[in-house]
């Protein structure tokens, strides 16, 4: 396919980044190098575990650069010449104005949110857990302040109130590469320029912990089972039944008690569990751990 852009360098790492950069790539751009994370080792085994965009650009013979420190790749920015632009999408580290300003065209951002709402690193989750009706893609221009430059376009997604971090996730992967290509033509010939985001009405999120996996019964039981399809994965929801305590994967709410996975709430409400992790490590139904656990 013939090159339709000047040349590209890629920030990314997850499976996020992994959506746009093969858009990138099937749409015919030329992706000089991919900016990933190091290897690391991960599991019980500690087996070295490479980044997604890794593997991809590997199979489709482009560079991958793994600096420990950014500034490890100056020289060979520099060296590519005049009017390089980077892309970052879900990178995971923090991109120095040093490095940003080596790109003579700057580097364009894709930031899984309506900008200036959810600056910072966990915007899909913060969407679900704070029951949302809408989020949505900014395409911005990268600055050093957080997730704070200028914005290119954006794309809205409504929210059923149903979806789990997972779904959200490819559903803005796929968002975010749909409305980059619709912009990119624009951004690299000048003809969209970005407009200045009005930081009075930025809201920032955090980045989450383990620390944020237990459920407090004095928040409303509908706000409970948000957290469970937000923090699904990392950090996870946990609470404790009858001395047991277990991983939350699927709940919903109800206004009247049937079982003893049903959780009251300071709403009134209960909190009606569906599938869990039992103590044991073991994912199974509530009828199940009712059965072993609290039955049997």
């Amino acid at each position: 396919m013939k090159n339709i852009s000047k040349t590209i360098i890629f920030f990314g790492t997850d499976d996020f980044s992994l959506v746009v950069l093969r858009s990138l790539v099937e749409n015919g751009y030329n992706i000089m190098a991919v900016v990933t994370k190091p290897d690391k080792k991960s599991g019980r085994g500690q087996n070295i575990e490479m980044p997604e965009v890794k593997k991809y650009a590997i199979q489709n013979k482009i560079n991958v650069w793994q600096p420990d420190n950014l500034f490890e790749i100056n020289e060979a920015v520099i060296n590519l010449g005049d009017g390089i632009i980077g892309i970052v999408v879900s990178y995971g580290k923090i991109i120095p104005k040093s490095i940003i300003d080596l790109f003579e065209s700057g580097i364009i951002n894709v930031h899984p949110s309506l900008l200036p709402k959810y600056r910072g690193p966990s915007p899909i989750e913060t969407a679900i857990a704070n029951g949302d009706s809408k989020t949505g893609v900014s395409i911005m221009e990268l600055t050093p302040e957080m997730d704070a430059g200028p914005i290119y376009g954006r794309v809205i997604h409504k929210l059923s109130g149903a979806e789990t971090r997972f779904e959200l996730r490819k559903s803005l992967s796929n968002d975010g590469a749909k409305i980059l290509l619709s912009l990119l033509p624009g951004i690299i010939d000048g003809s969209i320029r970005p407009t200045p985001q009005n930081n009075n009405d930025a809201i920032y999120c955090k980045l989450l912990s383990k620390n944020d996996s237990n459920l407090n019964i004095e928040m409303p039981a509908k706000r409970a089972e948000c957290l469970v399809r937000a923090y699904l994965g990392f950090p996870k929801t946990k609470i404790d039944i009858n001395g047991h305590n277990v991983t939350i994967l699927k709940a919903h709410t109800s206004n009247e008690f049937k079982t003893p996975l049903d959780i009251k709430f300071r709403d009134g409400d209960y909190l009606s569990i569906d599938k869990l992790i039992a103590p044991s490590g073991r994912t199974m139904s509530a009828h199940e751990f009712l059965n072993g656990y609290v039955l049997g």
